[in-house]
């Protein structure tokens, strides 16, 4: 226990105003806390400004799931590629001639109606809605990993283009039809003839867009199953809900259609955040120095230990800590290091003061005393061995 003997003048005096190093550690949470949320907020706003959401095999995107590349050679190949978002487009675009209906989402649209839409069709990477616009292909259960397969088949457009990243999904070929790129018992590419013209199925539509078209014989295959067309109506999923309850009024942001409170929530969240800080920031200041309300003698608080040890009967204790204190005193008086062994310090002090080497021994390593009285008579021999060796 380390004590201050100083008188009271003398003592270190403790500013009781605050420092402007004892404000800063005091906010210093609450001020980062609150420059995070400012830059998290600008960020977001930046970012999302510029950000345009990735539409999957949409002719007109140029995100890596888009397929805005494949348009731009079909265009170069003088095929029509006209982007429709509805069946009543898709319907009005069919009366032309050597058009095919390229469909790449059936779950947003009713597959009856787009059955009844007449000439060939690409359906691209759904298994929903076969029962009508393919009838016979049947999908199997599982999923094929994606990867580069060969076509294993006799189909032209197939046979030309070679390896292709096919699978996500496999079928089954109806009679008459024609499968591709096998995946365990069935293939990831499906094509037969139907009553006016021919229906094709594939699995996954990874070898249309941006990131793959350049990779093994993509390119190529989708080319041969696009391309042979004179014009193709590109389906699909509309950017708003097809249903008007769903949506919202028209030109209207997702802030406009928030309830009024909502602000306000997060308005309230956002200062208690900052109240918590502030409170959690000054808990956590410096240790503050405090001066001792009292002077305690030494004396008091060695008594207070050795009676706590003779209420315990903890002579073993008590015998421990005298002898080790009085092997640390006489070690250096007997020129020994403060590693030395028991043979050393018991030899040393039987040369020195021509004590029996038993004798020390028994004093300074020896068992605990039996009783108080045992404790007593050690602390005396401990006692004169030291003044013996303080003498010399």
């Amino acid at each position: 226990m380390s004590l201050d003997m100083r008188p009271a003048d003398s003592r270190e005096s403790v500013p009781a105003s605050p420092t402007a190093r004892s404000i800063w550690r005091s906010v210093r949470v609450a001020v980062l806390l609150g420059v995070l949320i400012v830059a998290t907020a600008v960020a977001g706003v930046l970012l999302g400004s510029g950000e345009r959401a990735s539409r999957p095999l949409d002719p007109d995107d140029t995100t890596l799931a888009g397929a805005k590349a494949l348009a731009q050679l079909l265009r170069a190949r003088g095929v029509t590629v006209d982007r429709v978002d509805s069946v009543e487009d898709a319907r009005a675009a069919a009366g032309q001639g050597g058009r095919l209906l390229l469909i790449t989402d059936v779950t947003a649209f009713d597959e009856v109606r787009l059955a009844a839409i007449p000439g060939d069709r690409l359906i691209v990477g759904d298994v929903y809605g076969l029962d009508d616009l393919a009838p016979g292909v049947r999908p199997l259960s599982g999923t094929p990993r994606e990867r580069s397969r060969e076509p294993g088949c006799s189909l032209r457009a197939a046979t030309a283009a070679g390896s292709a990243f096919m699978g996500s999904a496999a079928f089954t070929a109806p009679t008459g039809a024609t499968g591709c790129y096998p995946a365990g018992e069935g293939w990831t590419l499906v094509s037969y003839p139907n009553a006016g013209g021919t229906t094709t199925v594939v699995g996954s539509g990874s070898f249309l867009t941006n990131q793959r078209l350049d990779e093994d014989g993509n390119a190529a295959l989708a080319l041969n199953l696009i391309g042979s067309a004179e014009a193709v109506t590109w389906l699909v999923e509309p950017e708003t809900p097809p249903t008007g309850d769903l949506a919202g009024p028209e030109g209207a942001s997702v802030y406009d259609l928030m309830p009024e409170s909502v602000p306000w929530a997060v308005g309230m969240a956002a200062v208690t955040v900052l109240v918590v800080a502030l409170w959690r920031g000054r808990r956590l200041g410096p240790v503050v120095t405090e001066r001792l309300p009292v002077v305690v003698r030494a004396a008091e608080t060695v008594e207070g230990r050795g009676r706590l040890y003779r209420a315990r009967r903890a002579r073993a204790r008590a015998a421990e800590s005298l002898r080790a204190a009085a092997v640390d005193r006489l070690v250096p008086r007997l020129g020994l290091g403060s590693g030395a062994a028991r043979h050393e310090v018991v030899a040393a002090l039987a040369v020195r003061t021509g004590l029996d080497a038993q004798q020390v021994d028994a004093a300074l390593y020896g068992p605990a005393p039996a009783d108080d009285a045992g404790l007593v008579a050690l602390a005396r021999y401990l006692d004169s061995v030291e003044r013996t060796i303080g003498e010399l």
